[in-house]
């Protein structure tokens, strides 16, 4: 086999033009999943069952269950509903954007949430004692003390949950949509060179995925900057 070098060049270009599609849809799906994660991990952590329990079910199944089986459940399961054809959410569930990230953002949530748990649960319980005992409240010692410091401690974690995310928008592809991953399987379909132009969309998710992992390096210095 010889590695077509111009095509692969070519390619890059092309592939360039998905790379909208693949921002946008991690930007929103993650921000997303991350306010609804906070939601979650507050019911999680709370001590009534009624809160706490079914966050619990909704960590399990999604977490328990492949992203691609949750991506076809929306979108190719929930239009045949005749509740959602025949409601508000059709004009939403009928497009392949908003079904990728509804279903993107469902599954993060479940990640982060744990996420987050176990940044909480990291905090030193000396530090809410002392807290406790300054007179300050619950929801003071949790947003001035526990919050910050399980923020740090999840960070590492969280950063490579945005890369997993990343990755997961090349399913996307699978319900039409033409990101990165969508526009090189189409160029395949094309030029039946498959190794040169998925070699081409593998370089620009390693692109995305290093900027990722520095841009939350530099965070986690600049967080640490007064630590010790």
């Amino acid at each position: 086999m010889i590695f077509d070098f111009s095509l692969f060049l070519e390619s890059l270009p092309k592939l360039l033009e998905g790379m909208q599609i693949t921002l946008k849809l991690f930007v929103l799906a993650l921000s997303c999943g991350t306010a609804l994660a906070v939601v979650l991990v507050l019911m999680r952590i709370s001590s009534k069952k009624y809160l706490s329990w079914p966050v619990m079910v909704y960590v399990y199944i999604f977490r328990g269950t492949p992203i691609l089986v949750q991506l076809f459940v929306v979108y190719y399961g929930l239009p045949q509903l005749d509740l959602v054809r025949e409601s508000f959410l059709w004009p939403f569930f009928r497009e392949p954007f908003f079904c990728a990230w509804f279903a993107l953002t469902l599954n993060i949530a479940a990640y982060t949430s744990e996420i987050f748990r176990g940044g909480i649960i990291g905090v030193n319980a000396g530090l809410v004692e002392a807290s406790k005992a300054l007179g300050m409240t619950y929801g003071q010692t949790f947003r001035k003390v526990v919050a910050p410091i399980a923020f740090k401690l999840s960070l590492p974690a969280y950063g490579n949950e945005m890369i997993s995310v990343l990755k997961a928008t090349a399913l996307a592809s699978t319900v039409t949509l033409l990101d990165v991953t969508g526009i090189a399987r189409k160029i395949v379909a094309d030029t039946f060179a498959p190794y040169e132009i998925f070699l081409s969309a593998a370089i620009i998710y390693l692109v995305l995925a290093w900027v990722i992992q520095n841009g939350v390096r530099l965070l986690e210095r600049r967080i640490s900057r007064y630590a010790n």
